[in-house]
């Protein structure tokens, strides 16, 4: 066997909450060789991202407690490196790209500047010659106008382009060995396909090896040598990836597996880890698709019947224009058509999926419906009524019937009120419940329909996980019994587990309250899962429109067909 890049030896990561030391990872080992990825999945809080974080010496120390036998990097033992040693060995010798790009890139500077400082804190470059490098970084990560990009602010930039900026900014001096923590999460499918050939084709060039945590299986099957799986802290299984993902031993890892919706069958609903872990699905997919597996000639009776109705929702010839100004008095040059003449139906009852690149005007369009975004032309119809015509009071009881749940949980409930509050407001702006007790009684009954306990009402945003915080937002929409609900990448930054709970929460809530969805995602299989019609759009306009499984089965359009190329598929290539 070569000698292992990075060596770690009975790893221990403990936190101390209310005066107590808790044990977040429990002894585990790791070996990453030079020129191989190995791929740690799990699920949110079984420890992946603080085991990476704690061999970089990035946890912050007040709170934490890390412990080792051993931290070798090429043989040289770090485990006692001071705060100076590590500065040297981040970015040169062992490089990051961290989950959440919006926190981890400072708002007050550019994000040119970001990844040169990166580059002229380990290299003797001149500032011009970063400058250069930083620029060619940005289009190895296929970022549009590299130069402007250069110049721009994070906030400027979209959840996808920041994550590009990162992922310039962590293999600006090659690093040895890079961790990628969930670095493909929040690109669509084409973008993921082209960074994950450039992080390979930098690895064949330089042989640095890489930790590779991500909870899509599809892309640890492109990219992954060898795989972990970790859960409470622990690794369960680990082997090559054939081995790990064509036969999986352990329960939870076969339940990961399951819970990643098909691409080649329809499900009523998506099996969940806890399901494998209490020995429900012993008989493996034979069973589950002797379940679970809708008929073609039930979802034939569904859509017959879903199309017998009028059209709860109509758009007509919609336009969102951006004006570009440029010049001393800011004159109009031109203009970003982020939705350029998109027409389309949709029935009660429906879920009409919404696909397409990072930029292609998916979000635009559901803001736009909603007029959180002002459309530039065109018509909306809900129900009989023009949306594009309403103002004042009409239009604040249209929203009442319309609602969004947004792309990032965090961002949009409110760190100063509790969850319960969250909730309670739009009933609150909308008169639906005066009574304080009444209220709080509403949005217990809210929280435990989807999922949560009525006693995490006086609780605070930063005290759930990810996927607790996108139940919330669900519940928050569902709090003025809407009729419509905008799904604006939901279950994007969700691992599988949780977005397969979340998914199954959508559906359920879609038939007891007789819901209709827009669902945008980039995720191709998951959009499958959920809609009823597929429309992919591309620059601001409508490309192509059908039935989800006749567009997954015979796309018609080439950009339709080359997103679907771009899908990673759950078994390793060879």
């Amino acid at each position: 066997m070569p000698t292992p890049l990075l060596t770690v030896r009975n790893l221990r990561v403990s936190f101390s909450r209310e005066g107590k030391w808790n044990e977040a990872v429990h002894g585990i080992d790791l070996d990453v060789l030079a020129g191989r990825t190995l791929g740690l999945v799990g699920e949110s809080g079984s420890g992946k991202s603080v085991s990476s974080l704690a061999v970089m010496r990035l946890l912050n120390g007040k709170v934490s407690r890390i412990a080792a036998d051993s931290i070798q990097i090429e043989g040289k033992e770090i485990r006692d490196f001071s705060e100076d040693q590590m500065a040297d060995v981040r970015g040169k010798c062992i490089s990051m790209i961290f989950q959440e790009p919006m926190t981890s890139l400072n708002p007050v500077y550019k994000c040119g500047f970001q990844v040169s400082e990166m580059i002229l804190q380990h290299e003797e470059v001149s500032k011009t010659e970063a400058k250069h490098r930083v620029i060619n970084l940005f289009k190895q990560v296929m970022l549009p106008r590299p130069e402007a990009i250069y110049d721009s602010y994070p906030h400027e930039l979209s959840g996808g382009q920041k994550q590009r900026v990162m992922i310039a900014m962590a293999i600006a001096c090659n690093p040895k060995l890079l961790i990628a923590d969930e670095p493909t999460t929040a690109l669509d499918v084409t973008v993921q396909l082209e960074i994950l050939k450039l992080l390979r084709k930098l690895q064949a060039e330089t042989g640095m090896g890489m930790i590779f945590i991500t909870h899509d299986l599809g892309v640890v099957a492109e990219i992954a040598d060898d795989v972990a799986v970790m859960h409470n802290g622990e690794i369960l299984e680990r082997g090559t990836v054939q081995q790990i993902l064509n036969h999986p031993q352990h329960p939870y890892t076969q339940g990961l597996l399951a819970c990643r919706p098909p691409m080649d069958v329809r499900l009523k609903r998506l099996p969940i880890v806890k399901e494998f872990l209490d020995g429900q699905w012993q008989g493996g997919k034979e069973q589950i698709l002797r379940d679970l597996q809708i008929t073609e000639a039930g979802r034939k009776a569904h859509l017959e019947q879903l199309y017998s109705k009028t059209p709860l929702l109509k758009v007509e010839n919609l336009k969102t224009w951006y004006p570009l100004r440029k010049g001393v008095f800011s004159r109009v040059y031109d203009h970003v058509k982020a939705v350029d003449d998109v027409s389309l139906e949709v029935y009660e009852g429906e879920t009409l999926g919404l696909v397409g690149e990072s930029g292609c005007g998916k979000t635009t369009l559901g803001r736009s419906i909603l007029r959180l975004a002002e459309p530039t032309g065109g018509k909306v119809w809900f129900d009989g009524i023009e949306v594009t015509a309403l103002k004042g009071q009409a239009l604040r009881d249209f929203r009442k019937q319309a609602q969004i749940v947004f792309q990032d949980p965090y961002s949009s409930l409110n760190p100063r009120i509790t969850i319960g509050e969250a909730i309670a407001e739009p009933m609150l702006v909308h008169d639906i419940q005066k009574d304080k007790k009444k209220c709080r009684a509403m949005v217990c009954d809210l929280l435990e329909q989807v999922g949560l306990h009525a006693e995490h009402y006086d609780r605070y945003p930063h005290e759930f996980s990810g996927g607790q915080r996108q139940r919330i937002c669900i519940a928050r929409a569902l709090a003025v019994n809407p009729r419509l609900v905008i799904c604006d990448e939901s279950v994007s930054a969700l691992d599988v587990s949780v977005q397969a709970q979340v998914l199954n929460l959508l559906n359920r809530l879609k038939e007891e309250r007789n819901l209709t969805y827009i669902f945008i995602s980039h995720d191709l299989s998951v959009v499958r899962f959920m809609s009823d019609r597929v429309l992919v759009m591309y620059n601001g306009k409508p490309v192509e429109m059908n039935d989800a499984d006749e567009l997954f089965e015979h796309p018609q359009n080439d950009y339709t067909k080359k997103l679907i190329a771009a899908l990673p598929g759950i078994h390793p290539k060879a």
